[in-house]
């Protein structure tokens, strides 16, 4: 008999619903902002039809400032969460400023959604926007982009094919279609499911108790819609993409279309934003196939919604520094005015890669990520122990997961970033001895795991805290990935049960913090087995389809000594 899991709500709205809670933040920031631009001082046009080479018109608002005759420069807003008129505020913000704000929707939204499918048409479709946008008469023929999430990856969907009256674009925040949402490292995301039913499909919210219901009954991953009582096709489609395969690749620029993005760019996001890793990938492979690109990178304590909005000065728990405290919106304006008016360049922007230091109330500016740090800590994962030592060969620790055991869970929870003990959840813990020295970790940290293993498979979670001198605890960041696909995020290899196994790991988040004299670094290593991720059962089998009848005897793992984490840091 499967038994009921008591859960709180605080873990309810981390899990499953704290994307949700994050858009109602931002939702309740644009109406709060909307009052001081009332619609008297402008011309809005709602629900104009753009014609599109596709035959399917994108519906779109355009505002312009009242009394202004002259063709103005364009800000192009491309936004998928239809709100009703509350949206004209995305353009009102740009005619504000004198410009011509235009906000369009994606294929199908606010028209007929079953021509919508996410992140599929963006690249062709905003050419055509463009176009049409750079041939009316209020347009000067210049245009430029900017916002976050969706609305980031789309400005990197449409300049694979560049638009001459394109002169800039600012991708806050944006997602990488398959390589950071709506999968990390081939892990499936918690809330994929929420995300199109409620601001693509506007579904019924789902049931507080589906993860619970998901989790308890033991069904697949792939039944998480059916079990709601609402069929996905958006939920549906992804899970047959668990590789980073074509499907995918092909809505990110190539190397050769790389090369030939000549306009400038301006990144921003966060230490703590879930698309950052998608964000800092189009910014490095920009530079890497262009390296004489204009591109600059604004990156601090900030998450996904303050890393293209107004900064939360109570981050998680911590109180972000003095000079963090900035409107990533604002900045955006600034560039545009740089760009598109010739005004002079945002003060911050010293040099390439800009980065607050967390704990030093500082910015750094570098000409490249990996001029942040100048040297690196490596610690092998050694029976509870982060040593600089590498062990011997026989060294291990042995870890057990049940799948079919439903009281216990093998959980990541980290509500807050700062708090006063960890809780393992059945995880392992690996520990250095306390600093004797103060130092500043500044970049992405990498490592490998070496295991034997009992299946084909596992979903690996390891996270990276300070533990102060006072006890309490920093979160850093953490790894999730997909085992099987550790060394090649498009092909499935899996691990030979018994036979020892290498497990690189390396796409992980950036984050800037100085560590303190007398603190410890911990690594929480642990496999993924709660009701808020998908259960990888390792038999083999495509995950989403797997069930609790697959889990079969307990997965055996032994850690051995010799996997090690390597830290960026500066001295």
């Amino acid at each position: 008999m499967m038994l009921k899991l008591v859960y709180t709500i605080p873990e309810m709205k981390l899990k499953l619903y704290g994307f949700i809670l994050l858009l109602i933040c931002h939702f309740l920031s644009v109406a709060q902002h909307a009052s001081a631009l009332p619609d008297s001082l402008f011309i809005i046009q709602d629900s104009v039809l753009i014609p599109t080479k596709s035959g399917i018109p994108l519906s779109a608002i355009l505002v312009r400032k009242k009394g202004t005759n002259t063709p103005k420069p364009a800000i192009l807003f491309y936004y998928n969460y239809y709100r009703d008129a509350k949206d004209a505020i995305l353009g009102k913000r740009s005619a504000a400023r004198d410009y011509v704000g235009v906000v369009v929707y994606p294929r199908g939204i606010k028209t007929n959604l079953n021509h919508y499918m996410p992140f599929e048409n963006e690249g062709v479709d905003v050419y055509d926007v463009i176009e049409w946008i750079s041939q009316q008469p209020w347009c000067n023929g210049a245009i430029g982009m900017y916002g976050g999430s969706y609305t980031g990856y789309a400005q990197w969907a449409v300049v694979k094919k560049l638009h001459p009256a394109l002169k800039t674009i600012v991708p806050q925040v944006a997602v990488m279609p398959g390589y950071d949402f709506p999968m990390e490292n081939n892990v499936p995301l918690s809330h994929i499911l929420s995300w199109s039913n409620d601001d693509v499909y506007k579904n019924k919210p789902l049931p507080r108790s589906l993860p619970f219901d998901y989790f308890n009954s033991g069904t697949a991953f792939r039944k998480l819609d059916s079990l709601a009582g609402s069929p996905n096709p958006i939920f549906q489609k992804w899970l047959t993409h668990e590789a980073y395969d074509s499907y995918w690749q092909s809505m990110a620029p190539t190397p050769e279309e790389y090369k030939r993005i000549t306009i400038p760019v301006l990144t921003t996001t966060g230490y703590y934003d879930g698309s950052q890793i998608g964000a800092l990938s189009y910014f490095r492979n920009h530079l890497r196939y262009n390296p004489a690109a204009e591109h600059y990178l604004v990156i601090g304590p900030y998450d996904h919604i303050s890393g293209q909005n107004l900064y939360n000065r109570n981050l998680m728990g911590y109180i972000i520094d003095s000079v963090a405290q900035i409107n990533m919106r604002d900045l955006a304006f600034e560039w545009l005015d740089y760009i598109l008016k010739g005004k002079p360049k945002p003060a911050l922007l010293k040099d390439k890669v800009n980065f607050q230091v967390m704990g030093t109330n500082t910015w750094r500016h570098v000409s490249s990520l990996q001029a942040a740090c100048n040297d690196t800590l490596q610690f092998y994962l050694n029976k509870g122990s982060l040593t600089p030592l590498k062990p011997g060969t026989k060294a291990s620790t042995l870890q057990i997961v049940d799948f079919k055991d439903r009281l216990r869970q093998n959980n990541y929870y980290t509500p807050e970033i700062c708090f006063d003990s960890l809780d393992r959840s059945n995880g392992l813990l690996f520990v250095s001895p306390a600093f004797d020295y103060p130092f500043e970790i500044n970049g992405s940290f990498t490592g490998q795991l070496l295991t034997r293993i009992s299946k084909k498979d596992m979903d690996v979670s390891l996270a990276l805290y300070e533990q102060q001198a006072d006890g309490k605890y920093f979160f850093l960041a953490r790894y999730v990935g997909r085992a099987s696909y550790a060394k090649d995020n498009s092909k499935r290899q899996f691990l030979k049960p018994g036979k020892k196994e290498n497990i690189p790991f390396s796409n992980t988040r950036f984050v800037s913090k100085k560590i303190a004299k007398g603190s410890r670094l911990v690594v929480l290593l642990n496999i993924n087995k709660h009701p808020f991720e998908v259960i990888n059962y390792g038999t083999g089998k495509p995950v989403a389809d797997e069930t609790i009848k697959d889990a079969g005897a307990p997965l055996r793992i032994q850690w051995l000594g010799e996997s090690y984490i390597k830290i960026p840091v500066k001295k």
